[in-house]
């Protein structure tokens, strides 16, 4: 396991919508109520991103030195996928602002400079996919960054998930859990079958609330209970024993930003780190 990750559980999620994914569900005490989903346009942008609301409760949650806490959790909600490049392009590209030349001297603003991410090194994606993909590479500051922009722009709150929020969600609200390998290849991308790199989200079976890739694919930013920031459910570049809800990894400058070629390092992209992204939760 590599410095500054560890696993508090095996905790997963209860898998699946389908006959067999709600048996599995339904055998870890997982609940599978019918959800709400709220489909949202940025505005000024024909981009659109489709939040569920979780229904109320309580998870059971242990920190990175084992000890375990309740945590109440609030009928907040929550990214059906991980936010996707089309979504944070608009962001970081400044493409909510229709003037070009507006745009262009945003980009020379110092003010505008602070609130958006900085140009990048070379492309965030790396070749492996854009449209439809999840965005990864960011500063856990850029995704906070990104949901306040996002409540300026739509009039209501987002912010990243409590790590107990993300992982109520993930095991949809059931107990802890630990998929098999045969279990995880129908819902997460992992070093098995991801190729070392991300996927398109929602290619993989959803779980038992209609959440999709909240396990691998990119390992998802959240606020720890100790109000620090880590990524959680493991990435495609993980082992199978990585890939769960309990798992957690923190920011490594050695290993994140190991291939930044600038001096100073750059504060918005790690050079190394497309295996990082994030999900959004709307409080309202």
């Amino acid at each position: 396991m590599n410095r500054g990750k560890w696993r508090t559980a095996l905790c997963g999620l209860a898998i699946g919508i389908s006959a067999a994914g709600a048996a599995f569900a339904e055998e870890r005490g997982a609940a599978a109520p019918a959800t709400t989903t709220d489909a949202i346009r940025i505005p000024n942008t024909v981009v659109e991103f489709t939040l569920v609301k979780l229904p109320p409760g309580k998870v059971a949650i242990k920190d990175k030195d084992g000890k375990e806490t309740e945590v109440e959790i609030k009928p907040v909600w929550i990214g059906k996928t991980e936010v996707t490049w089309e979504e944070y392009d608009v962001f970081w590209q400044i493409l909510d602002v229709p003037d070009v030349k507006q745009r262009s001297g945003m980009r020379t603003d110092k003010e505008a400079i602070r609130s958006r991410p900085s140009t990048p090194y070379s492309p965030p994606d790396r070749g492996w996919g854009h449209d439809g993909s999840p965005a990864g590479s960011m500063f856990c500051r850029e995704a906070k960054a990104y949901c306040k922009w996002l409540s300026e722009k739509t009039g209501h709150k987002y912010r990243l998930p409590t790590e107990a929020e993300w992982e109520y969600a993930c095991r949809a609200g059931g107990g802890p859990a630990k998929p098999s390998k045969a279990e995880l290849k129908e819902v997460a991308w992992y070093v098995d079958n991801a190729d070392d790199q991300t996927h398109p989200v929602a290619k993989k079976r959803p779980n038992a609330w209609g959440l999709y890739d909240t396990l691998g694919n990119v390992a998802e930013w959240v606020t720890t209970l100790d109000g620090g920031e880590a990524v959680a459910g493991g990435s495609f570049k993980d082992e199978a024993e990585d890939v769960h809800s309990g798992a957690r990894e923190v920011y490594n400058n050695r290993v994140w930003q190991k291939d930044d070629p600038q001096n100073p390092q750059g504060k918005s992209w790690l050079a190394s780190g497309g295996f990082v992204g994030f999900r959004i939760v709307r409080e309202d």
